[in-house]
């Protein structure tokens, strides 16, 4: 069975080191002139599929849009996994799932186990109950060839309360989560199953990344106000495995197709030339 890991190295280098985020917010819907209903819902996923389903490593449907639809929007919701699948792209469901025990259990058989009608290849997850709490999700991923990315060090002015708070071992909080998510990942190549969530708006930290040995999605570019000069500070020399989330800077230029695939081209292009430059 191949991991995760590997699967993601082989898709960054065939389409390019992308991820776009499908979140169809109801400004969005609007902006395409489609009604904030499943029905719209439906058809902004199709045309997102359509156009840029062959083109992208990874996508990252937001799941609180489609669940906000109730259940036709969560049948959208699986609907749309598919149909990215079957163009061959990777699925990361963003859930920020956390919990202990059978919940999380639970949330992993929901999202990481191929029987399940929303499966997909990775999901994003919250540390913040204990990063061992999020056992189950790790031990699913791993058997089913999945990846969960745990978010260490988010791009929201919030976040730095908690995420940089000193724990009794001198570590942050994030340095602890980035340390844990470490270990799972070594030894792993090309590229380890466990990712992490570094908001590309961060800046320098002074948390050190340099042992991740997986994936590391880096949302905030665009619409957020990142830039794919960013990278540079927040990962300095270690951007082989990171992965620029785009979504309303792409998704705004919808619903022409041409139009979306040349944003996704453009957004490709420019974390190319930065990826490229500050790995030499």
């Amino acid at each position: 069975m191949e991991t995760f890991g590997a699967r993601l190295h082989r898709a960054m280098a065939e389409r390019g080191p992308l991820c776009v985020g499908v979140d169809p917010h109801p400004s969005l819907l609007a902006a395409w002139g489609l009604r904030d209903d499943p029905d719209g819902l439906a058809t902004f996923c199709g045309t997102v599929v359509e156009a840029i389903g062959d083109r992208c490593a990874i996508v990252k449907p937001q799941s609180a849009f489609f669940e906000r639809h109730g259940s036709r929007g969560i049948a959208s919701l699986e609907s749309t996994i598919r149909q990215f699948k079957d163009a061959g792209a990777l699925v990361l469901l963003d859930v920020k799932r956390g919990d202990i025990g059978s919940t999380v259990r639970a949330y992993a058989d929901a999202y990481l186990d191929p029987s399940s009608p929303l499966y997909v290849d990775a999901i994003t997850a919250s540390p913040y109950l204990g990063v061992g709490s999020l056992a189950p999700m790790f031990e699913t991923a791993a058997a089913h060839g999945g990846g969960v990315f745990v978010l260490a060090l988010t791009s929201n002015p919030e976040g730095p309360y908690v995420q940089h708070a000193v724990a009794a071992d001198g570590r942050t909080v994030a340095q602890a989560v980035i340390d844990e998510i470490s270990q799972l990942n070594r030894g792993a190549e090309p590229l380890g199953s466990f990712g992490l969530v570094v908001g590309a708006t961060v800046g320098v930290t002074g948390h050190d990344l340099s042992g991740v040995g997986g994936p590391m999605l880096a949302p905030g570019l665009g619409a957020q106000g990142g830039t794919p000069d960013d990278l540079r500070r927040v990962f300095s020399g270690n951007v082989s495995a990171v992965l620029p989330s785009y979504s309303r800077e792409v998704l705004k230029h919808g619903p022409d197709t041409a139009a979306l695939r040349a944003a996704v081209e453009r957004v490709q292009a420019d974390c190319r030339v930065v990826l490229s430059g500050a790995a030499g």
